[in-house]
Parts: C-alpha cells; structure tokens; sequence
C-alpha cells in the first residue's frame, strides 16, 4: 500500500507530535537520557509555543502513562468549573449557552499542574532542564506555520478594536505573521524565566522545585495574573462583555489528579481511555458495536462504522459527564451492545438515538430536543480549528505519544487556552481557555455546569494492550472527530497484516478518512448535521456511490483533510519500537531510531 512516508522503526525511542518542532524536542531530551515523560512534558511547552492556535499553558490535558512493569494510568489535566459558575449566574445574563470565546468560558487551568506532577512523579529532569526549549523558541522566535497566520488573520479585527493585548503578540507590525516568519512570545519566555527563579530558591532538590512552581502558579505570581484577566470585562461570542467566574481561590484548590482508565477488550486487543468526563468512552462503545465479521475498506465497512459512531455519540450526549451515576459496564454490556448494533440497518440515520442501559430513560439537553442547534454548511478541514471572526473555535488541539528504550509509553492531548480562546494576559504571554463551552445551562444533566465538575472534553488520547503490556499509544486533534478519526486509524492497524516486525502504523494513518456530524457539536454554538458525513475524496468512487446511495449526505473534502493522527508502538515480542504521524497539513512528524 502506499504511504507518504515510512513507518518509522528502531530500539532507542519514538516519538510523534503534531508539530515537527516539538517531535524534535522530544528527541532531544530522550537523547540526553531523559525518558518518555521528560520528553513528553519537554515536548508539550514547546507546542504552546508553536501551536498557540491549538493549546497553551492554561489549558487543560488528558494524558494516558504506562510507566515500564506499571498498568496504565490516566493522568488528568482538565481543569473544573470554578466555584462562582452556576447556571444561574449564567443565565441572569440572558445566555442560554456558554459562550465560546472570553473568561465566562474559562475553567480552571488544568494543563500547567498536570504537565508538573508527571514530571515530579515520572520523570528525571530539572524544570529548567525541559523548559529551556519552549523558552528558546518563544525568545528567539520559531517559523510560524501557516495555519497561526490564517486564524490570526481571521481574528485581526476583534485583536485591533477588542483583545488588543493579543495584537502586541500576534500582529507584527500590524500583519498576521507570514507562513515561515519568525514568530516570538518573549511575555511567555519571560514568565518561564522567572517562574524557574522562583522554582530554584526552593533549594537544589529537583522534587522541591517543581513543587514550587506548582505554588507558584496556583498561588504566586501568574496566579495573580490570571485572577486578574478573569475578572476584565471582555467581548465574547454573545457580542457583549463579560468578566469571568475564575479566581484565585479557584486557581490556588485545584490539583491534577490520577485515575483507572476505562478499558474494553476487542478482538485481541484492550484499550485504555479516559472515564465519562471525557469522550473517551464513545471509542470503547464503537468497538463493542462492530460485528465480528468487518472486510477493511469496503462500502459496507465504512457504512457500518458511520452508524456505530452515531450511535455511540448519542450514548454520549444523554449518559457522559463528570455528574453522570450511569455506570459505564452498563453502555459496555454485551446484551446492550447487540441491541444497539440491531438498529444499524442498510440506510443511513438522520435520527440522535441514546439507548437505555440499565433500562434507563435518557434525557437530552432541550436546546437538542427542540432544535436550538443551528443548521450551518458543513467545512471540510485538516483537523485544524474553524475559526470564526469572534473567536469561535471547534476541532482545535495537539498530541503527542512517545515510547522509549526503557518500556515507557504516554499518549497526551493538550489543548485549550489558544490564541482565539481569550486575550492574551500581557504580563505572562497566553490566553485563558474556553472548555466551559461544553457544559450545559441546563440543570440536571450528566454535562449540566456545576462548580467544582469537570465539563466533558472531547480530549481522547488512547493506549492498547495485547495480552495486558502496553503496545500502541495514539490519537489526535479533531474536537468532536478525535474518536472518528481514531477509530478508523485503529481499526486499520488491527485488521491489516503485520509489516516487518510491527504494525503498519503509517499506512492506517494514511488512509483515506471521514467524520460526521450527526450529532450536536461539543462547542458552541453546538450545531448538528444529521445524516452528515465528510469523506476524503480519495476514499474512492465505489465507497462514494455506496454512501450517497444508502442515504449519507455526503460531503467531498479535499483527499488529504480528514485527521491529524500521531501514533508509537512497541512490539511485544522483540522489543522494536515504530512510529507515525499525520502528512495532512505538513506539521506533524515522527522521530526516533
């Protein structure tokens, strides 16, 4: 099969991100004998530098670790609600969504604590040993890709008469930066520098340090800082200023927390996901609807993953939440999945059908039920943001899978706190995020904000095991297709045949892909497309044919725009390590030997 370039192979170390430059990164620390979660945490610093249109450091991250000898852990980086953010706030302004740009769409950053504790817990570098790269590229500057200049550009005017704080950073001399000109953040060098200061009057323990910028971010000065931009009058998506609910209480309480991962077993395979606070699970439940005879490629195949996948994401609009008392062996069950997959039939759906673990009866937002989502045209992408003029943004994100010569392997997907998301805080260099959004002002739902829970995510990093040992980590950005466009990535890998001593992790990211969007979107303003799916056109004429005849509204994107998937292996049994990434958009990159 062809393949834009190969699967990566070798003994030493793996890496793949969405940004060549933070693949690098990761490299350079496993050469200097860091391992996989100094890179990892290397790497990411380095991506909200390069990706400042896709994450940034007050974000928020999942991460899935299998440290070497260890069963797989979920470390969580998604910040909660803050404790002023009730419904009731929200709505005595007139809203009846979140909004999807500005502080009243900020959670508590999540990802900064998260990327510390997996450092102070599993790696072996100093803070200023992983920071020194993110720091180098933000004072020096770094060849901006041609997608920050786009989403700038499309923003400029809300920077030039609103956030004006990001137009200091993102509009030179006036101008969105060119693809390829030297981009610099020297707020952002400027608050690591300091923020390694603080960190070392601590002592010379490496532990003690980074437990002091850990104080320093929930206490100190950024902390300050950040308070202070929440509580600023500021334009958003509702077309009027609002000052946020986040403050320093809320910074200074919050801790990144680890957990069980959500598994499912399948054909020989178990994978790991994040809980119901995540989308994770919709993957798991995709598996557990596909029947035991699937032929890769076919029309059939394509049309039967596409309704798994309705079906799945409708379990996840009425059961996932962090409030949810649904328990997920109920959505996992063998008898609740054969009742499931009995409704795929041979035309498409145009219908959102929850099931009823348990029993159960599901109930949707009423801004679903009674149609509030709005019917736009649908857009083909790379997997990168669309950006509207007022910041609105859906599909945004990074990722990044490392594994290395000592057995350790992480999947991570930061994102949050982009460019778009909120003006920049001038003394620090970076934004505040808007994963709000993706609450309900709605009371009593799995996904109802609520302070102190964690609004769904769509970040949905990924980790398989054969026979219980880690082999394969995954995943990528996409909002609301990260499980679409992972699904059919991995499913590739498990029905193809071996390559040399490992799987063909290039080729199954190379495939031709799809997504739907037959189900409300996570971000606001939280539209639907029932019967929707965008293809590759490169998927084929027969596959099209099939589609379109069976009753999919079907959309032709370009042949390469559908996914931006990274992916690291081990295999097993002789200890090769392979690695591949995401030609689409000519950012992502794999590294190793």
């Amino acid at each position: 099969m062809f393949t834009t370039r190969p699967t990566l192979q070798g003994t030493f170390g793996m890496v793949s991100s969405t940004h060549w430059l933070a693949s690098a990164t990761a490299m350079a620390v496993l050469e200097d004998d860091g391992n996989a979660f100094d890179a990892a945490v290397a790497a990411a610093f380095v991506l909200h530098v390069v990706e400042p249109h896709l994450n940034g450091p007050a974000g928020e991250v999942p991460a899935i670790i299998a440290p070497a000898g260890q069963p797989p852990r979920v470390l969580c980086g998604q910040g909660p609600a803050p404790a002023g953010a009730t419904i009731e706030h929200y709505t005595s302004l007139g809203l009846d969504l979140v909004p999807g740009t500005g502080p009243l769409a900020a959670a508590v950053p999540g990802a900064f604590d998260a990327w510390m504790v997996l450092l102070r817990d599993h790696g072996t570098k100093r803070l200023a040993d992983v920071l020194k790269y993110a720091i180098g590229y933000a004072d020096n500057g770094h060849p901006a890709v041609e997608r920050v200049g786009t989403t700038v550009e499309t923003v400029r005017e809300l920077f030039e008469s609103e956030w004006t704080s990001s137009a200091g950073v993102y509009l030179v001399d006036g101008k969105a930066p060119a693809a390829g000109a030297l981009l610099r953040n020297q707020a952002l060098a400027g608050t690591w520098r300091r923020l390694i200061e603080e960190a070392e009057s601590a002592g010379a323990g490496r532990d003690a340090q980074i437990e002091k910028a850990r104080q320093v971010w929930r206490t100190g000065f950024i902390a300050e800082a950040i308070a202070e931009a929440a509580a600023q009058p500021t334009m958003d998506t509702s077309g009027e200023r609002h000052t946020g609910t986040l403050t320093a209480d809320d910074l200074a309480g919050f801790e990144a927390t680890y957990e069980a991962p959500t598994t499912y077993d399948w054909n020989g395979w178990t994978v790991a996901k994040p809980g119901l606070w995540s989308q994770g699970p919709a993957f798991l439940q995709q598996l557990a609807l596909l029947p035991e005879s699937l032929e890769y490629g076919t029309p059939d195949y394509f049309h039967t993953l596409i309704e798994g996948t309705k079906l799945a994401m409708a379990d996840r609009e009425a059961w996932y939440g962090d409030s949810t008392d649904i328990a997920l062996d109920a959505l996992l069950a063998k008898d609740y999945n054969d009742a499931r997959r009995a409704l795929i039939g041979e035309t498409a759906s145009f219908e959102l059908r929850p099931g009823n673990p348990g029993g159960r009866e599901p109930r949707l937002p009423a801004a679903i039920t009674e149609g509030h989502s709005l019917d736009v045209p649908v857009a083909a992408g790379v997997g990168e943001p669309t950006v509207a003029t007022d910041g609105r943004t859906r599909g945004d994100t990074c990722h990044i899978d490392i594994a290395d010569r000592w057995g350790n392997m992480i999947a991570a997907t930061p994102s949050g706190g982009w460019l778009q998301s909120n003006p920049v805080i001038p003394s620090l260099g970076f934004p505040l995020g808007t994963r709000l959004q993706m609450a309900w002002l709605e009371p009593d739902l799995p996904n109802s904000l609520a302070p102190g829970r964690r609004p769904r995510t769509t970040l949905s990093p990924s980790l398989a095991l054969r026979d219980g040992v880690p082999v394969l980590a995954f995943g990528t950005p996409g909002g609301d297709q990260q499980d679409q466009w992972s699904l059919h990535f991995f499913v590739a890998v498990a029905l193809r045949d071996n390559v040399r001593s490992g799987w063909d992790l290039q080729g199954a990211i190379d495939a031709p892909n799809w997504h739907t969007k037959s189900f409300p979107s996570s971000f606001y303003p939280r539209e639907t497309q029932p019967g929707s799916v965008i293809v590759e056109s490169r998927i084929g004429q027969e596959v099209i044919a099939e589609l379109t005849g069976r009753g999919h509204d079907v959309t032709l994107g370009e042949p390469w725009s559908e996914g931006r998937l990274c992916a690291v292996a081990r295999d097993p049994d002789t200890g090769v390590l392979s690695a591949g990434a995401n030609p689409r958009g000519m950012q992502g990159y794999a590294a190793g030997r």
